[in-house]
């Protein structure tokens, strides 16, 4: 799988990715409505399907009344109200029905089509109490009994139970219709909305999913493109195509970019013109330089026989000589440095010697306390580690208090070497520059020994190595402290650096 490939999909999963927000709110929104339509759907069928099982039983059973109960006799057998409740119930199939009637003393003659079905003990007291109530007949109502229903369960079946009286004297009749038919049509009338409410899910999420990726493969294209811009691959441009917002941004990311590979093709210019005049201008120095040095040293040999008055100004001349000789030095090693051509020649040696070495070179032996062990082996530059120390150690002589104390230790992986001095430390508003170039902590005196590159160059000679140098005063307050910070075997960060730019490679090959 390429590395675009992966995170697309990385991208797709994270709950806080926009397709996934999409897709989410698209489901949303269809299972509402789904859900909505069909609840709304299953309400009016049910209520179309028990009103049209309920007016059909309800029709049948008054006509019913009208036709086989009105004409009993007006004191009907026990055996009366039973043939006619039975023939009731066997002309309509489907319900069954229950006949009351009453003898002196109130005591009720019941006649039923089917005793195990029904009996009046399954009419609710309410629906009964209803029944019998005679209404109080007016211009709104000439009938002083109607017609009763209610819907009721027994043993857990849903059944229709009505009821009604023979008007000017007669029995009184119940129905029980079953609606356990309507109740499993219902039944499979949800379950085929549950299944259709699932498929909308799934075809809203599948839509969902098809506009997301329309609309957000053109945003990951633009992504991609702007992480290779920010990369520093200033040719990114995007295929533009269609005429709406997306493709509008589009054009102006190209616009944008080409727009800033021209800036930054014009300060890449301007900075190389710039950098290749400093080298050219120090390489051109050196030559006269040389000569001056060679002319000011005779000079300065010869100065304890020249006259007084003109010694001083000997003495000037070679000292501002040596300046300018090691200020051409350091440009050109800045200039290195910008250029990137600055390269590390590692070798194996031993600190402790390393320091040593550099401290005897500048007969600073006497002015320097130095606290190292022997043995301990780094692999490193031991010229840049020498323009390090030099500088570090140069600075605190200069501007700080002798004595100055180097201390070399490990740490892990690290070299550890620190210089301390003990002089009125760095201000804590200068601090914070004390490696810019050519900065100077005191500004009325522009002009001092120092170039105000020394600290520069040895923060860029640690930076080749993975390294880093930390300036801090004394904790108490006695002095400054430079902390320099090596890894141990310098040739592993050559290493990787090697194996990351593979892998850039090899990441913008899948990508191609």
């Amino acid at each position: 799988m390429t590395a675009a490939a992966k995170r697309s999909l990385l991208a797709g999963l994270r709950w806080t990715s926009l397709r996934l927000r999409l897709v989410v709110v698209f489901a949303l929104v269809a299972l509402t409505a789904a859900v909505s339509a069909s609840g709304i759907a299953y309400w009016l069928n049910r209520e179309a399907v028990l009103t049209r099982t309920q007016d059909a039983a309800l029709g049948d059973f008054r006509q019913e009344m009208q036709n086989r109960a009105a004409s009993l006799p007006l004191h009907p057998t026990k055996d009366d109200l039973q043939n006619a409740a039975v023939q009731m119930a066997s002309s309509s199939p489907g319900y069954s029905v229950l006949l009351v009637d009453k003898r002196d003393g109130d005591k009720p003659i019941v006649g039923n089509s089917n005793l195990d079905t029904f009996t009046l003990d399954n009419v609710p007291l309410s629906l009964q109490q209803q029944v019998n109530r005679k209404q109080p007949t007016e211009a709104g109502n000439t009938y002083p009994y109607h017609l009763f229903w209610q819907r009721t369960s027994i043993r857990g079946t849903p059944y229709l139970v009505a009821g009604t009286r023979i008007i000017g004297g007669g029995p009184t009749g119940y129905m029980l219709k079953s609606l356990d038919q309507e109740r499993q049509d219902l039944n499979s009338l949800a379950w085929s909305l549950g299944i259709a409410t699932g498929l909308a899910l799934v075809g809203s999420a599948l839509l969902a999913q098809a506009a997301a990726t329309t609309v957000l493969r053109p945003v990951q294209r633009l992504g991609d493109a702007a992480r290779k811009l920010g990369e520093g691959k200033l040719d990114t441009r995007l295929v533009v195509s269609g005429t709406d917002e997306l493709a509008d941004l589009s054009r102006t990311f190209n616009r944008a970019a080409i727009s800033l590979e021209k800036k930054v093709a014009d300060m890449s210019a301007r900075e190389e013109s710039s950098r290749r005049f400093v080298a050219d201008m120090s390489h051109e120095l050196r030559t006269p330089l040389t000569a001056i040095t060679a002319v000011a040293e005779v000079l300065e040999d010869e100065a304890d026989s020249l006259d007084p008055m003109i010694a001083p100004a000997v003495h000037l001349v070679v000292s501002e000589t040596r300046r300018l000789n090691d200020l051409v030095e350091n440009l050109m090693e800045v200039t290195r440095f910008d250029a990137g051509t600055a390269r590390l020649v590692l070798d194996t040696v031993d600190v402790a010697d390393q320091v040593t070495a550099c401290i005897d070179a500048r007969a600073w032996l006497d002015a320097v306390d130095l606290d190292a062990e022997r043995g301990m082996m780094v692999r490193l530059d031991p010229r840049r580690l020498d323009v390090i120390l030099a500088n570090l150690i140069g600075n605190a002589l200069k501007h700080g208090g002798s004595p100055v104390r180097v201390a070399v230790r490990t740490d892990g992986d690290e070299l550890v070497i620190e210089v301390r001095d003990h002089g009125p430390g760095i201000p804590e508003d200068v601090l914070p520059h004390v490696f810019d170039r050519f900065y100077k902590a005191s500004a009325s005196r522009p002009r001092s020994e120092g170039s105000g590159l020394g600290l520069s160059i040895a923060m860029e000679n640690a930076h080749i190595h993975g390294g880093d140098i930390t300036a801090a005063n004394s904790p108490d307050g006695d002095g400054a402290v430079f902390v320099l910070r090596l890894p141990r075997d310098a040739e592993e960060l050559t290493r990787t650096a090697r194996d990351q730019g593979a892998e850039a490679l090899d990441e913008e090959g899948d990508a191609t």
